[in-house]
């Protein structure tokens, strides 16, 4: 009898206060997994917009309809257009990146200087809104992630060259003229409608500025003291027997040989 009673009991209980199930909370794991995705998806569609319709119509409206998202979140994920904008040419600047790095590096750095430039063109023409992007905005002081990565391995591979004793004039200004060059000739070409563009021409210009801020053979084998002034200075810093004060008062007397 008592059994029955408790059993009927039981039921009652049971559909009037059912047990509900337990909600769990996301893990760090999936909601990291989840912000990741969303962020993704939001650069293809600018992506996308930025391609078919240039700069001006990746605004946040557009991005946000595009990528079927509210346009708050686009500013919770990239903080403002700018931020967005910048993680676009960073995300496609890391394909030009890796089709660089499979190309590798040879023991002559003077040809992969060489090798950098065709595919620094290759990368401009193929991707005409995604290199204004980068490029075409400059800002004293101001240099977008992609930008300031494409710079850092153009100095990485001027520095090579320096360190093997290839190189007449200083670092800096070898980087700032092969940039500048590089970029122009980009910049010229896009403006050309492309049956009438002289591919030639980047191929000279290439030439003209390693014949300026480049050696045949080793500067110590050379006249002049500015391109082995040049070649020491790329290797001051590993002189571990010199004080800080002599490495900086040497520098100061091989770049005045530099700026002769």
């Amino acid at each position: 009898m008592m059994l029955a009673l408790l059993t009927n009991l039981h039921e009652f209980l049971f559909l009037q206060f059912p047990i509900m199930p337990v909600k769990t909370r996301p893990t760090a794991a999936h909601s990291a997994t989840s912000r990741n995705d969303t962020r993704a998806h939001i650069i293809a569609a600018a992506i996308s917009l930025l391609n078919r319709a240039g700069r001006d119509a990746v605004t946040s409206r557009a991005v946000a309809d595009a990528a079927g998202v509210q346009v708050p979140t686009i500013y919770r994920l990239f903080r403002d257009m700018v931020g967005l904008l910048d993680a676009v040419a960073e995300h496609g600047y890391s394909t030009y990146i890796g089709t660089k790095k499979l190309h590798g590096l040879s023991d002559d750095p003077v040809e992969d200087l060489r090798a950098g430039w065709s595919l620094h063109i290759a990368f401009g023409l193929s991707n005409p809104a995604l290199y204004k992007l980068m490029y075409c905005d400059p800002q004293p002081g101001v240099e977008s992630p992609a930008a300031a990565h494409s710079h850092h391995m153009l100095r990485e591979h001027i520095h090579r060259v320096a360190v093997a004793g290839r190189l007449r004039v200083s670092e800096e200004r070898a980087a700032d003229l092969f940039h500048a060059s590089a970029c122009g000739i980009v910049l010229t070409l896009l403006a050309t409608p492309e049956v009438r563009r002289d591919m030639k021409m980047a191929e000279i210009a290439r030439e003209s500025i390693l014949a300026a801020i480049t050696t045949e053979a080793p500067a110590i084998k050379t006249p002049g003291p500015a391109a082995a002034a040049v070649a020491l200075l790329a290797v001051l810093n590993d002189a571990a027997s010199l004080t800080q004060a002599e490495r900086t008062m040497i520098a100061e007397w091989l770049e005045r040989l530099v700026n002769e």
